[in-house]
């Protein structure tokens, strides 16, 4: 048997936060048959945007995986929304795409997403492991370091 999602979050001391309204005209997340897709989600840490800027310039590798692993944090907060609040109809997490904000000679921007990716594996096991992108962009809404979309296979 599956093991509970909601024991494996209080073993990690994990708590995901109520999930944030859209920033534009667009809807957060949207379920086509059995995929959910999570419109890309900016590292929210207690409702600010903690650091911002570029990788390679004023935010280091480090600030840059925990901004991803809080846009992962955010991801699974609209995951847990779509999925009427039970994490365990999650079967599988299928993909994520991961935007860096970074200067142009950065070249580890795998290295900055595997902060989400990492996460995501450890939360959901074997279900967490998934396909992925990780570009590089020259800037991203409100200045950030990462963005995160994701799409999640869940039971309906």
């Amino acid at each position: 048997m599956a093991k509970d999602i909601n024991k494996r979050l209080e073993e990690l001391n994990i708590k995901i936060d109520e999930p944030s309204p859209p920033a534009g005209s667009y809807v957060p997340y949207v379920i086509s048959n059995n995929l959910v897709f999570i419109s890309g989600q900016l590292p929210f840490i207690n409702g600010e945007l903690t650091v911002k800027g570029k990788i390679g310039d004023n935010v280091s590798v480090e600030e840059g995986i925990e901004m991803a692993r809080a846009c992962a944090m955010a991801l699974l907060s609209q995951l847990k929304a779509a999925c009427n609040g039970d994490l365990n109809k999650v079967r599988k997490v299928v993909k994520l795409g991961g935007f860096v904000a970074s200067t142009s000679d950065f070249t580890d921007q795998p290295k900055i997403i595997n902060g989400a990716s990492d996460l995501l594996v450890k939360i959901f096991e074997e279900k967490g492991k998934h396909a992925r992108f990780a570009v590089g962009a020259p800037a991203l809404p409100r200045d950030v370091p990462v963005e995160i979309e994701g799409i999640f296979e869940i039971d309906n």
